[in-house]
């Protein structure tokens, strides 16, 4: 019986990142989040694929391009699952897990509509925080929590 070959449903890159395990439901938060719509280099986008893991999944593939390792950890906030890949010749070269990080600035807005960041033009920063089990930020400026099924990407 000859062996049958399994087919990418997304095809391979040369060099560049990709940023997989990412839950389909949280895809287009992780693009926002990335800026891709500034991106000037090729995008491969991927979602609802089948994973083991996930049951579905999205994908994200950047050609000749490797964001900060910073970037690829704000994904976390969204997509704490996502592995990320740096592809050299086709050759994954090196693989991390993102990590969620400490503060972050400027890539959500602040629930609170009283917030001077709503009223005033300047960058939001939220420390991470966790609360009963979930991912929430808190305003620096406010001091709003919002929970992660409201983060809302500027």
């Amino acid at each position: 019986m000859a062996k049958q070959k399994e087919k990418l449903t997304v095809s391979a890159i040369k060099n560049g990142t990709v940023i997989d395990h990412i839950p389909a439901e949280n895809l287009f938060k992780a693009l926002s989040i990335l800026h891709i719509d500034i991106m000037n280099t090729t995008i491969t986008i991927g979602n609802n694929l089948e994973s083991s893991r996930l049951g579905k999944k999205g994908i994200i593939k950047i050609a000749d391009k490797q964001p900060s390792t910073e970037d690829m950890n704000k994904i976390a906030l969204v997509a704490p699952t996502a592995r990320i890949n740096i592809i050299q010749d086709y050759e994954v070269v090196d693989k991390y897990n993102v990590k969620i990080p400490e503060q972050i600035r400027g890539i959500f807005k602040c629930m609170n509509p009283k917030c001077i960041t709503n009223v005033e033009k300047m960058t939001t920063k939220f420390d991470v925080i966790e609360k009963d089990g979930k991912l929430q930020l808190k305003c620096k400026y406010c001091e709003k929590d919002t929970d992660q099924e409201h983060f809302e990407t500027i």
